[in-house]
């Protein structure tokens, strides 16, 4: 396999498909900009493809809550297929509201069976407000999460009103924590790594005021990942607020790809094996 073949949806109010697209293909990835319609009708197969990404937008204008609709027609329309693409151990990937369409499905944090039955949600920031800023995670070295191998710290934008993430049930959060399912949290940038902790850190800092700064989770295999910031946003370091203030020893790709290039390496290294 030459390059790894990403289905990147698109449809319904979801605006950062070229955004992905260029992460991806930045990474080594072959891109397809795939709408959901066509996969429902049947026009298109997600066995076809190597990875699926669900990208950020206002997926049905938000109604009855950030990616609730859309989790709704994956779940119900495409249920068996995305079971079947991820039992086959291929990834996905859901940013911003692709996360919260994965959370609302079931999907994450998810469990080993694949119940698709939802145990968390992402639900409305502290502040009260549409938050645009950049902020700084630290990714847990010691997680399953193919996305996030071997990337300690990244300076990251996010872009969402709805990304506190939160269950009714605090065992569960323990029990993600242990199998290292809570991958990236929001972090001081000034702290030392590693940093993470579950008391919530001052707004903004954690900019939704997320329980235990979580900014991103997998699923127990580690192929699921969802992330609230917008990695495939910084995809070139001209991108950074600062690039002109603090500019790179060498500008080009942002280190923000190693989430995408993970996923790619991954699809080359099963192809192999």
């Amino acid at each position: 396999m030459s390059a790894p073949s990403v289905a990147v949806l698109s449809g319904f109010g979801i605006n950062c498909e070229y955004e992905t697209m260029a992460a991806f293909e930045f990474a080594g990835a072959e891109t397809f900009k795939i709408h959901v319609n066509s996969i429902v009708r049947g026009h298109e197969k997600l066995l076809d493809y190597d990875i699926l990404a669900i990208p950020g937008g206002f997926s049905f204008g938000d109604h009855l809550g950030s990616g609730r609709l859309l989790g709704n027609r994956l779940r119900f329309s495409l249920g068996d297929q995305v079971k079947s693409f991820v039992n086959s151990g291929r990834p996905v990937i859901g940013i911003c509201n692709g996360f919260q369409v994965l959370v609302k499905m079931g999907l994450l944090p998810g469990d080993s069976g694949l119940t698709m039955t939802q145990t968390a949600s992402l639900t409305t920031n502290d502040s009260g407000k549409y938050e645009d800023r950049w902020v700084t995670i630290e990714l847990d070295a010691n997680s399953p999460c193919i996305w996030t191998r071997g990337i300690q710290r990244l300076r990251v934008p996010v872009r969402h009103g709805e990304g506190k993430f939160v269950t009714n049930d605090v065992n569960l959060m323990d029990k993600w924590e242990g199998r290292g399912q809570l991958v990236a949290r929001y972090v001081d940038p000034e702290s030392q790594y590693p940093a993470s902790s579950s008391d919530v850190l001052p707004y903004p800092t954690s900019p939704n005021q997320s329980w235990r700064n979580i900014a991103g989770v997998c699923d127990p295999t580690g192929l699921i990942f969802g992330i609230m910031p917008h990695p495939e946003a910084f995809h070139s370091t001209w991108l950074s607020p600062d690039w002109t203030r603090k500019p790179p020893k060498k500008h080009g790709i942002s280190p923000a790809i190693a989430i995408f290039r993970n996923a790619v390496e991954y699809s080359l290294e099963k192809e192999t094996e």
